[in-house]
């Protein structure tokens, strides 16, 4: 089984940016088929344009664009690649970097698919700092880094405590064309809306507006990132009013315009 060093992915690299004990790499997938192979170090896959089939020794994944990745350094995996266009975005992290933080690696075993919108919020402002690349950036990658991988410690004990309609509710909101109002949310799960209401944020870690909004600014970026839709289309894909209550909600979270992100990743 071929295992890939420090740095190596399958493509062609648009650019590969060093920092401390991290190397990020944004690639173009070339290869129909890579054959099953295993990498040096753990890494976060995103894939931000395309589709991939990617599958391990225990799961299968059909990932779309926002899907995110994370992988043990011993998990084996094979990967096919549709005959279209496909970026992905990755970041590896070598065992000193772990030990820097007290992280124990051993608490994140084989893959992981990472659908909390929170933490894929966090690894779009990683991102958009490896394209900035300045003094600074290496300190906001380590934070954001650091964060998300609390928040996947987090999000994997709190899954074997959760109700059954915590994890309905999950799916459901990751459907497109759905009334996400409290009424019929709390209908289709045949609970009361106030205990929906109450208890969202407890197995969510923020409330259920938040969430949603999230969910649809992911979607946003990488669409942002793909620089292949005017902002029109990306309000209409997104589900938001109109451009205006797009580009608030976006400064909301990033501080700064659509437009100007777009300058930075693109």
């Amino acid at each position: 089984m071929n295992k890939l060093k420090t740095g190596e992915f399958y493509g062609t690299h648009y650019q590969k940016s060093a920092f401390e004990n991290i190397i990020i790499t944004d690639t173009e997938y070339t290869h129909n088929k890579v054959d099953w192979h295993h990498h040096e170090n753990p890494y976060f896959t995103y894939l931000l344009q395309g589709k991939l089939f990617e599958s391990n020794k225990k799961k299968s994944y059909y990932l779309e664009p926002g899907s995110l990745l994370f992988h043990n350094w011993q998990d084996a995996h094979y990967n096919i690649k549709p005959p279209e266009y496909t970026r992905g975005f990755h970041i590896e992290l070598n065992e000193k970097w772990f030990s820097n933080y007290n992280i124990q690696i051993t608490d994140f075993e084989g893959s992981i698919n990472l659908k909390n919108p929170l933490i894929k919020n966090l690894m779009n402002r990683v991102f958009i700092e490896s394209k900035i690349n300045d003094q600074y950036s290496n300190l906001s990658i380590e934070t954001s880094l650091i964060d998300i991988f609390g928040s996947i410690k987090k999000t994997e004990e709190k899954i074997l405590k959760r109700p059954i309609w915590v994890n309905n509710l999950q799916e459901l909101l990751f459907e497109e064309n759905i009334d996400y109002s409290l009424k019929n949310l709390s209908a289709i799960l045949e609970i009361h809306p106030i205990h929906l209401s109450r208890e969202f944020s407890r197995y969510f870690g923020t409330t259920l507006g938040n969430y949603i909004r999230f969910i649809k600014l992911n979607k946003a970026f990488c669409l942002l990132a793909s620089n292949k839709f005017s902002m029109t289309e990306i309000c209409y894909k997104c589900g938001f009013y109109d451009q205006s209550h797009f580009i608030t909600n976006f400064k909301s979270v990033y501080k700064t315009t659509p437009s100007n992100i777009l300058k930075q990743i693109s």
